[in-house]
């Protein structure tokens, strides 16, 4: 668990920003981990259609972008504050101390010896290979990245861009009508906020004071099903999936055909199901679909009886996970 301890100053400077250069790097992991059947599998189908294998070179973003591990933090510039464009994303990778790129590259390649799989030998040797030559590595990372803008995101990004909007709006709201404990009560199921300390559970364990620089909060649809943190000067940033996520691909041209699973058992049950990679109450499950309580509370229900998800008490609250036949349902989808 890491523990980020405020102080008076620090609850007078939460800030809130989106970053479209964010869901550029996150949306890589998801790419990478080719989740067919999870909360994305309709983005990941519609990706499959395109020319993006000709167009960009998957092969060295994937290589600085694994499913999960270390990320360079070079690649996640965040905003300073409000709305920026995904030109000010590139502009801030562009400008990386070069010393900064090779570093990083670096403990990026010696995290990858440590990680198995096919292709680890060419992902670090070619992770290396751009460690030696930084300068020449920024261009072709900003380069690639901007392609793979072009082609993965910005076709969504009027659907991306009206979903943030909407969580900075209610989370805004909810700071004013019920300070910080009712704007983190549903920010994500792994927050909580006890006393002065907000604690975000994670697989290690760390404690910082903000020590007045603040809390930048940044949605992101693709960081789905995590919460990131980081502590760096000037101000720590929290990074969290925004609330109405799991209909963020239901209409529009975006979405392909019905997945295998919504046929089966609907689309609002499907989604469900995808959104419980984490225990989950009905609140919050009803906040990343943008529905009313009750109405999820039904379809919960009605799984919970056919064996798919199961349900225990934390306390006050009640969490939803999938049991092993739901999993091998999701997963199936996936295949």
């Amino acid at each position: 668990m890491i523990e980020l301890e405020f102080t008076a100053e620090d609850y007078r400077l939460i800030r809130f920003a989106m970053s479209p250069i964010g869901e550029a790097v996150k949306s890589l992991r998801v790419l990478s981990a080719g989740r067919k059947g999870g909360l994305h599998g309709r983005w990941l189908g519609w990706l499959a259609e395109t020319d993006l294998t000709e167009t960009v070179d998957l092969e060295l973003l994937s290589a600085l972008v694994r499913p999960q591990g270390y990320l360079p933090d070079f690649l996640g510039p965040l905003p300073s504050g409000g709305s920026t464009g995904i030109a000010d994303g590139l502009a801030e990778i562009a400008a990386t101390p070069l010393d900064v790129v090779r570093y990083e590259l670096d403990h990026l390649a010696r995290h990858d010896i440590a990680q198995q799989g096919p292709g680890r030998e060419r992902r670090e040797a070619l992770i290396l290979q751009l460690a030696d030559d930084p300068e020449r590595a920024l261009r072709t990372i900003v380069s690639q990245l901007e392609r793979y803008w072009d082609v993965a995101i910005a076709p969504h990004w009027p659907r991306l861009n009206a979903l943030l909007h909407a969580d900075l709006a209610h989370r805004l709201d909810e700071l004013a009508s019920g300070g910080v404990e009712k704007l983190f009560r549903s920010l994500h199921p792994s927050v909580a906020f006890r006393g002065d300390l907000l604690t975000i559970v994670k697989y290690f364990e760390g404690r910082l004071q903000l020590r007045g620089r603040g809390l930048l909060l940044v949605p992101c649809a693709f960081a789905w099903p995590d919460v990131l943190v980081s502590t760096a000067d000037p101000m720590p940033s929290l990074t969290y999936p925004p609330r109405g996520l799991g209909t963020l691909w239901e209409s529009g041209r975006t979405a392909t055909a019905e997945p295998p699973l919504a046929a089966v058992i609907g689309g609002a049950r499907a989604t469900i199901l995808a959104l419980l990679d984490l225990p989950m109450s009905t609140t919050q499950l009803a906040a990343q679909l943008g529905s009313a309580p009750p109405t999820v509370n039904v379809h919960l229900k009605a799984l919970a009886k056919a064996g798919i998800v199961t349900a225990r008490r934390d306390g006050r609250m009640v969490l939803y996970r999938r049991t092993p036949l739901g999993d091998q349902l999701v997963a199936a989808a996936a295949e």
